[in-house]
């Protein structure tokens, strides 16, 4: 049996009595390959994430945004990595805010970033209580418990004297933004890879805005990051943003492919095609009697989305096709 193979029966001819192979431990040399795959594939999206979006640049002062959960342990190590490689020279901090809330391990970040050789500030203060005062019993903590975040997270920046402020989003929690505006903002928005903050005194990076959650925790439990849970809004299972994301999920598994559509459309916006008349002066639009690439095609099918569609369909299982209709 090969290293790694599900457990096999078989019976004995003297006795008939099944017999039970152990499983045997998977082969080293695979894991281990494995792992550096890993590694390397987030490596590689997040310097393509931060060269793409122009994220870091020489002599910045990068402020990462450190929960205790598995994206912001990642983008960490990522950006540890990332930097002794760079082209250009810049520094990393690390920052954590005790929020004050109950049971909370204090040791434990210090102790990590203490072992890691890692500049760090913890931040104190009780924002905790002042939202569980309140916040009704049941209602939606994230955005009050955001805003007294981010808050002291950009004083604590002045404070450094931060360049970039680093955050541990990801690619499902820019797509589920984007729904999450769809559904129920009315609007066509998301987390963009680099924005300046509300109070127009830093700029906000999302190194990690190529990579998938899923490589996230796999890459945690492969780094064995000392993880901290959040007794606040990760505790809330009923949340929208929740919701959004098994949708997404689910879609992944029904539909294989849609995900990386989805999110290459947001790479790929045609303001001209869409409805905002803040983006697009339609009392101004008159024929200009000479083809148009981006002009509208009317009643055509638009072949490159059609031949996209059937190349997708094709790769579905017979029970996620679409049943053909026949007319009249």
């Amino acid at each position: 049996m090969d290293h790694g193979s599900p457990v096999v029966d078989s019976r004995c001819a003297a006795t008939g009595q099944v017999a039970v192979d152990a499983p045997r431990p998977r082969d080293p040399r695979k894991a281990e390959f494995e792992a550096n795959k890993l590694t390397r594939r987030l490596q590689r999206l997040t310097g393509e994430a931060i060269a793409d979006y122009s994220m870091i640049e020489s002599g910045d002062r990068v402020m990462v945004c450190l929960s205790g959960g598995k994206d912001s342990y990642g983008l960490l190590d990522v950006l540890l990595a990332l930097q002794r490689r760079a082209p250009v020279p810049f520094e990393l901090v690390a920052v954590n805010l005790d929020q004050k809330q109950p049971g909370f391990p204090v040791d434990v970040l210090p102790r990590y970033l203490v072992e890691r050789g890692v500049a760090f500030r913890i931040a104190e203060q009780d924002t905790y209580s002042v939202v569980k005062r309140l916040v009704p019993e049941g209602a939606t903590m994230c955005s009050l418990c955001s805003r007294l975040r981010r808050g002291v997270l950009y004083r604590v920046a002045g404070e450094l004297g931060a360049t970039k402020i680093a955050l541990g989003h990801h690619r499902d929690d820019l797509m589920a933004t984007f729904f999450l505006n769809l559904f129920f903002g009315g609007k066509l928005k998301t987390m963009p890879p680099k924005l300046v903050s509300d109070n127009g005194k830093h700029v906000v990076i999302r190194p990690l805005a190529y990579v998938r959650e899923r490589d996230l925790a796999k890459y945690a439990e492969l780094r064995q990051f000392p993880l901290i849970p959040c007794t606040l809004c990760g505790s809330q299972e009923h949340l929208q943003r929740r919701q959004v994301g098994l949708m997404l999920r689910e879609w992944e598994r029904k539909f294989p492919g849609r995900l990386d559509s989805i999110f290459n459309a947001m790479r790929k916006v045609e303001p001209t095609h869409l409805l905002d008349r803040a983006l697009q002066d339609f009392a101004a639009v008159r024929a200009t009697g000479h083809p148009e690439p981006a002009g509208d095609i009317a009643f055509d099918v638009d072949p490159l989305l059609e031949a996209a569609a059937d190349a997708a369909a094709s790769l579905l299982p017979d029970e996620n096709r679409a049943i053909p209709v026949t007319p009249g």
